[in-house]
């Protein structure tokens, strides 16, 4: 039975920089999508005068629902995410013996907090607000790239503020 009171610290970092990857295509699709463009003719934001379902199958949009919802499972259920389990099946068995260990609850917390970013810019995108997808894919792609080159978990920093401050309690380590 595995220790899931403490994970291999190089494991979510292995997951923020496939996230990261998928961040900025995210981020340059939406750049180039309909959450940015003008109308040549009213000048008009092309976001707020295209249809519901225009917005809904933006690449852009897509993409970074594709990621919302990999957020989700690395929420709902980390040990069974699939960044998580290509990390631990494909490369950790080539890597040397883990000597860094972390508790799994700021890296899940962090999985909410880029669920929230994205999901943030994924309503207003839905609602006709136009550049609030590629900034919110931005945001979550410096998080996640800053986590994956210079292992600074934002989302984790945040955790540890709130829990000193009494936000978050100051139980054991929860399961993974």
């Amino acid at each position: 039975m595995p220790d899931i009171t403490r994970i291999d610290a190089r494991g979510p970092r292995f997951a923020a920089s496939v996230t990261a990857a998928l961040l900025l295509v995210a981020t340059l699709l939406s750049l180039v999508g309909i959450s940015t463009g003008r109308d040549d003719a009213t000048g008009a934001w092309v976001l707020a005068t295209a249809s519901f379902t225009d917005r809904l199958a933006d690449p852009g949009f897509l993409l970074v629902l594709v990621i919302a919802l990999l957020f989700v499972w690395g929420v709902a259920s980390p040990r069974t995410a699939p960044w998580g389990v290509l990390y631990r099946r494909v490369v950790q068995p080539r890597l040397s013996a883990p000597t860094d260990f972390e508790d799994p609850r700021p890296p899940r917390f962090a999985q909410g907090v880029g669920l929230f970013v994205t999901a943030v810019g994924l309503v207003l995108h839905l609602a006709g607000v136009p550049w609030a997808l590629p900034i919110a894919a931005a945001m979550a792609f410096v998080a996640a790239f800053l986590n994956a080159v210079f292992g600074l978990c934002l989302g984790c920093q945040l955790y540890l503020v709130l829990q000193r401050a009494g936000v978050i309690g100051r139980r054991g380590p929860a399961a993974a």
